[in-house]
């Protein structure tokens, strides 16, 4: 006969399972259901205080979210993954996984899968997600799977790997660590590998053909019909175009560019090519070509207003207005290079094809019209002043031209923030701390600019996560679910005491956290084998699976969370995909243990 809980405990639970139904039901936003979490816990811990402590106590646990170390990891990560972005350093790693998504999506998406299940068996599983984010929210934007169907399965295969080894994540250490200090043998690196493999090539297909098709499409659809603008590309000493036949370099090029006119033969230095192609096709073609849009000089003088300013350069659309001064004046006789700084790069003209009715010439006689669309390039504030001086309308979609003179150092920060991390010489949360300041004092990131790579709904989540999780552990209710576990246990088969226990953790672990998980369920698994007379070891191993198995909420694990925003998840999402993913987990690693420990 076990006692009933507490009140405290049962409050505790209660809050648990109201917060869990309200982010299910998805009425209110994550914010708000996560700030209401908050201050549940903090009114009545003030006027319930937990017993032996003072209500202002109660205050500091519901907030204490705000502070930990966790919060500011998780943020100090974003910082870095913005740095990667911006720098452009994961292009290279980009270009290689968007030549396999551009043979086959599946293919691509399942070596994606199988790179990211391997590379955290040995490196923590934060790091590796973060290294892999950027990589595949760019991808999403050249067109390969939309982040939405990629992330979760990606995040998925991650947290498998890092269940394969007892240094793949600090949680699996901290089972292995309290299973010593309960008199347990130690367990080597790869002691259970085996184990976790089978499961993985069980989970497999499940992450690469089933939950894809789950999960929504998070891209925006356009309206209308995409703007293609039209320029002129100048082939320079080092371009990849010089001394080779446009043919040869096609296939490198991005999908949707066009050349007009191309003259025959090889291509030499100062050679001006039309093309058309959308905004970002434009931009890419110029990259991978290494070619100019405009004239040296101006190029040059755009870089040294970058220097001078500290503004990063950008390419942004601006469209003519009745009473722009630039109607019927062409870009010779226009003069926005030498008043402004800036260049165009590129012109859409609405509702006729550019090319064959005007032939049209950039730099040469076309004359701009009202509505003509202008792709200009150039810091911030000389667009605005351009913006402003000759009445155009800006649009949407200023894109930031990477600061590639930047991408080796970005580079070398998050590898080693992740290698002092992997290799257990500085905690995560140090040397990812280390690692965004790094990302500041170099100028890879810019203070301005932090508000872009933290998400305020991650924020207040990972906040109520935290304060969920310290009161089901200190009110009791963690304890009392373990008494109760371990009395129905007594009545059940070898094999049904592991699918329980496991089921127990994966419980805790989605609803409180990890450590909360291991702190609580590693003493009642050995408890439990000795009381039933089971070898320890396989439990504890359920254990340390159950604290791994946390897809089914967003809460369960930082990584979780690092892709809400990006995929622009909601709860119901990790639900809808976690939870089979948990019972197929559950039902392959029990059989597995039951096998391999002959229970």
């Amino acid at each position: 006969m076990f006692e009933l809980p507490s009140y405290h405990a049962m409050a505790a639970m209660a809050v648990t399972v109201a917060m869990f139904v309200a982010f299910a039901r998805g009425r209110l936003s994550v914010e708000i259901i996560s700030l209401m979490t908050i201050a549940v816990i903090a009114v009545g811990l003030y006027f319930f205080p937990l017993e032996g402590t003072q209500p202002t106590d109660g205050l500091q646990l519901a907030f204490s979210g705000f502070g930990h170390y966790a919060l500011i990891t998780i943020c100090a990560l974003m910082i870095m993954g913005r740095g990667l972005v911006v720098t452009g350093a994961l292009e290279p790693a980009a270009r290689v996984l968007e030549r396999v998504f551009k043979i086959n999506l599946q293919l691509g998406l399942l070596v994606s899968l199988l790179i990211a299940l391997f590379l955290s068996m040995g490196i923590n599983d934060t790091p590796v997600l973060v290294l892999l984010l950027p990589i595949f929210v760019g991808l999403a934007a050249k067109g390969a799977m939309p982040a939405s169907k990629t992330l979760i399965p990606l995040n998925a295969a991650v947290l498998i790997g890092g269940m394969a080894t007892t240094i793949g994540t600090s949680t699996n250490i901290l089972v292995v660590s309290i299973a010593v200090d309960l008199g347990m043998p130690q367990m080597s690196v790869f002691h259970y590998t085996p184990i976790v493999l089978v499961a993985a090539l069980v989970a497999l297909p499940y992450l690469w053909l089933v939950m894809p098709r789950l999960l929504g499409d998070n891209r925006v659809a356009t309206e209308g019909v995409v703007r293609r603008f039209v320029t002129r590309l100048r082939v320079s000493e080092d371009s990849m175009l010089n001394g080779r036949e446009l043919s040869e370099i096609m296939p490198r090029l991005p999908n949707g560019i066009e050349f007009h006119d191309v003259p025959p033969g090889l291509m030499h230095p100062q050679q001006r090519l039309k093309v058309s192609g959308t905004h970002e096709a434009i931009e890419e073609a110029i990259r991978v070509l290494k070619s100019d849009a405009a004239p040296s000089w101006v190029i040059d003088r755009i870089q040294r207003h970058s220097s001078e300013k500290k503004q990063d350069i950008a390419v942004v659309e601006m469209t003519v207005t009745a009473d722009s001064r630039l109607i019927n004046r062409t870009l010779p006789t226009s003069g926005i290079a030498d008043l402004y700084g800036v260049a165009v790069i590129g012109i859409h003209r609405p509702d006729r094809l550019i090319g064959e009715k005007d032939q049209f010439s950039l730099g040469g006689d076309l004359r701009m019209a009202e509505g003509d669309v202008l792709l200009v390039m150039g810091v911030p504030d000389d667009l605005r002043e351009f913006a402003r001086a000759d009445s155009l309308l800006t649009l949407e979609g200023m894109r930031e031209l990477p600061r590639r003179s930047k991408a080796v150092m970005a580079a070398a920060i998050m590898l080693g923030s992740v290698g002092l991390a992997s290799v257990g010489f500085l905690p995560i949360a140090i040397s990812a701390l280390a690692g965004a300041i790094l990302m500041f004092v170099t100028g890879c990131v810019k203070f301005d600019r932090v508000g872009r790579a933290l998400s305020g709904k991650v924020i207040v989540l990972v906040a109520a996560s935290i304060a969920i999780g310290r009161i089901v552990l200190e009110s009791g209710a963690a304890a009392w679910l373990g008494d109760v576990l371990s009395i129905g246990l007594q009545y059940l088969s070898p094999a049904a005491v592991l699918a329980a226990i496991m089921l127990f953790v994966t419980l805790l672990t989605n609803f409180a956290s990890n450590a909360t998980a291991a702190t609580v369920g590693t003493p009642i698994a050995f408890a439990i084998a000795q009381q039933l007379g089971l070898p320890p070891e396989p439990l504890i191993l359920a254990v340390l699976f159950g604290c791994n198995l946390c897809y089914a909420t967003p809460i369960a694990y930082q990584t979780n969370m690092l892709i809400m925003a990006e995929g622009s998840y909601e709860f119901k999402d990790y639900i809808r995909t976690g939870v089979p993913l948990v019972l197929l987990m559950v039902t392959t690693l029990s059989i597995a243990l039951v096998v391999t420990y002959d229970l």
